[in-house]
């Protein structure tokens, strides 16, 4: 049952009824149910939903098989978008009047719930990353890099930043577009061959007394979970900030949060955001409190009102609409207030046992598709730890690889040797989530042979 003993008891006491029966006594007993429905076993709304599908595919006469029903094509691909079960009522809420047409909350007289949504989602956010405050949102994981660093160069007065070549190509490449005017050098560091991780001797040869900041990713883009702490050591001993991004926002609920950074940049698309065709996505900027100040965006705070009632308002907003166009920290103009939305939404009906519990399950179903293919022939590329995703080298080039497989419904892993030619053509990034089968992955690992 939805409610608790203690719930339905003082649901009880406020209406003046001392018991469930004495609820219903004026139904004549021989309508009220004594026994258990003659119905099948409960099933989750994912359960559910498929066997409406199915239905709607004429499942029951034969024609598409219930696993085609719910999607006629398996997916292996990541790197930076992933496919996660959305619970309908993310979509129910988001959709309401309020939500989905209201402009931003400068007047909290009548924006209350916006304002209210968007302070539990920085709340939260804190709670996941470890950081000790968190904004409204960003447009997406790779713009707030660009921002992060640009924040980091304000916080420190140094000039150039450090970036691991383990962070996602996409995200450098925004960063580098971001920076190319603001003189602002960045340089690149090395990952060790063997592990998939930051080169850490590279690493510290590349600080210089102008680094404002290292960056780097965990897991990375090769899914490899990153030494954090060792990586933090190192950049703080040479005064040097550190900024972490994520771009898979499930790992969360089993890997440490990176609490030895200074700046968190996250991609939260995982929690309850569709991979909607490019976005849109949310981006995070979580930090240390004491760079307040230099933090792009908006923050929402708690306050009272003159009656001494709990309300919320804008409390930062450091863009040049509200200040002096010199002393604004960026040029972004708002944040993704419906998106973060569906975060906040997805993060509320998970709760922290439901977010551990779904990253389990992605960690399982990753070691066991790894196995697979390893079995099938590919060769694991790195040793490092990983979560939902890792890099293998397939029998063939991974583009005719996927070639065939397409022909049996299935989109294989992401081909590396675009962005990383050192690591061959067969080298290929495979990641599986909760929605993935383990039907589909036993066909993709005979389908690589």
């Amino acid at each position: 049952m939805p409610k608790s003993p203690a719930d339905r008891e003082a649901m009880l006491a406020e209406i003046g009824v001392p018991s469930i029966d004495s609820l219903f006594e004026s139904i004549p007993a021989e309508y009220r149910l004594t026994a258990d429905l003659k119905i099948p076993r409960q099933h989750s709304e994912s359960e559910v939903l498929d066997r409406f599908k199915a239905f709607a595919a004429n499942v029951a006469s034969g024609e598409v098989s219930e696993a085609h029903a719910r999607d006629p094509y398996a997916s292996f691909l990541g790197a930076g978008a992933y496919r996660h079960y959305r619970p309908v009522v993310i979509d129910s809420l988001v959709q309401r009047g309020e939500f989905l047409t209201s402009y931003t909350p400068y007047q909290p007289e009548i924006a209350q719930g916006t304002l209210q949504a968007t302070f539990e989602f920085q709340t939260m956010i804190c709670e996941l990353t470890g950081m000790e405050i968190a904004n409204a949102s960003m447009y997406d994981g790779s713009t707030g890099c660009a921002e992060a660093v640009m924040m980091a160069v304000r916080v420190t007065g140094r000039n150039a930043a450090v970036v691991a070549r383990t962070v996602h190509p996409e995200y450098r490449e925004v960063l580098r577009t971001t920076v190319q005017h603001q003189g602002i050098p960045v340089s690149e560091v090395e990952y060790v061959r063997e592990s998939g991780r930051v080169d850490l001797a590279a690493l510290e040869a590349a600080i210089t007394d102008d680094t404002a900041c290292v960056l780097i990713q965990s897991p990375n883009f090769f899914g490899t979970i990153e030494d954090v702490a060792a990586i933090a050591k190192i950049a703080h001993s040479k005064g040097a900030l550190l900024i972490v991004s994520i771009a898979e926002a499930m790992s969360l609920g089993i890997v440490k949060p990176p609490v030895e950074a200074d700046i968190v940049s996250l991609e939260a698309q995982s929690f309850g955001v569709a991979v909607g065709f490019g976005g849109p996505y949310c981006g995070v900027l979580a930090c240390k409190e004491k760079f307040l100040r230099q933090m792009p965006g908006r923050l929402c705070g708690e306050t009272k009102d003159s009656n001494g009632k709990r309300g919320f308002v804008l409390t930062l907003s450091t863009r040049e609409q509200h200040i002096r166009r010199e002393k604004a920290t960026s040029n972004i103009c708002t944040n993704q207030a419906l998106v973060s939305l569906m975060v906040t939404i997805y993060m509320t009906v998970l709760g922290k046992q439901g977010l551990k519990e779904l990253a389990e399950q992605n960690l399982s179903k990753s070691e066991y598709l790894k196995g697979a293919l390893v079995k099938a022939g590919a060769k694991a590329l790195f040793s490092g730890p990983s979560f939902n995703e890792f890099a293998v080298s397939l029998p063939a080039s991974a583009e005719s690889v996927n070639d065939s497989l397409l022909e049996k419904r299935i989109i294989g892993g992401l081909a590396l040797a675009k962005w990383y030619p050192e690591l061959g053509e067969g080298a290929s990034l495979w990641c599986a989530t909760e929605l993935t089968t383990r039907a589909q992955m036993d066909a993709a690992a005979a389908g690589i042979r």
